[in-house]
């Protein structure tokens, strides 16, 4: 009788440490699979998100990674003429988002732009908006050179006093690769400064331009119905995909991209320090 109970316990205890065995190995199994899961879903968190294309027939195409860094021409060259008038669009009254506004315009008040030396000068409001198509490390420095030529006129209610300005651009030269997703356009245009009221008197100033053009990625677009006006304005400008990473002044010789073997030209795009990164 005691043989047959210890006989018992020993084939009891033997499956209760082949159960606490194979549990033990699930756990550890389970613990390895969220391992692997946590991986996994960080190297997909530090992937860049695909882009995709719709073709006519409505169906969706993910696009590589070189073609996502490719640009229509055209589209460059719309990119580039949009921000550089937006930029120098000084008409004294703010972006109009309503029928509204389009009849009574909203005088612009201007937004402050502080110098390294401590002063504050006003950017208009289109050319601080028109700014976040240019790449971090060059729009604050722009900013400000903006805001140096920006005349106070601009913000003035007096309309005897009160002044505009804008951006006449001639020419826009046809995209020049540089690497993938990275092209260069010039930019042959007027920078016409007036009187509000007064059409005859005017200062012309000769506004000749490079200007490096990058692809850049799509960001994550919070929800719309908590963005205000200039927030929209904002992220408009950045689906655009695309962005302004250097302006410097371009030399025109025997028309844009003419050539005449004076090295001149170079050595002043090089050497000038206006409107440049």
């Amino acid at each position: 009788m005691v043989s047959l109970l210890e006989k018992r316990q020993k084939r009891t205890g033997s499956v209760l440490g082949a159960f606490a065995l194979v549990t033990f190995g699930l756990h550890l199994f389970v613990v390895f699979l969220l391992v692997v899961q946590g991986l996994t879903i960080r190297k997909l968190s530090l992937e860049k998100s695909p882009t995709f294309v719709q073709l006519i027939d409505g169906k969706p195409v993910a696009l590589s990674e070189a073609e996502d860094l490719e640009r229509e021409p055209q589209a460059i060259r719309q990119f580039v003429s949009n921000t550089m008038t937006s930029l120098f669009n000084w008409s004294g009254s703010l972006p109009v988002q309503t029928v509204e506004q389009a009849t009574k315009p909203i005088p612009d008040q201007g937004i402050s732009i502080k110098a390294p030396q401590g002063y504050s000068k006003k950017v208009a409001t289109s050319s601080w908006i028109a700014s976040f198509a240019l790449s971090e490390d060059l729009r604050a420095d722009f900013l400000r050179q903006v805001a140096d030529l920006t005349p106070l006129e601009v913000f003035s209610n007096n309309p005897s006093q009160a002044m505009s300005g804008q951006l006449i651009i001639k020419q826009v030269s046809r995209p020049e690769k540089i690497e993938p997703g990275l092209w260069r356009v010039g930019i042959v245009a007027d920078l016409v400064q007036k009187k509000r009221f007064q059409e005859d008197r005017k200062v012309i100033v000769p506004f000749n331009k490079d200007v490096i053009v990058k692809a850049v990625n799509t960001f994550a677009y919070p929800q719309a119905d908590l963005m205000t006006d200039l927030q929209k304005a904002v992220y408009a400008i950045r689906d655009e995909k695309m962005e302004i990473s250097e302006i410097r002044n371009l030399c025109l010789l025997d028309g844009y991209g003419g050539s005449t073997g004076n090295n001149s030209c170079q050595e002043n795009i090089g050497n000038s320090e206006s409107f440049t990164r």
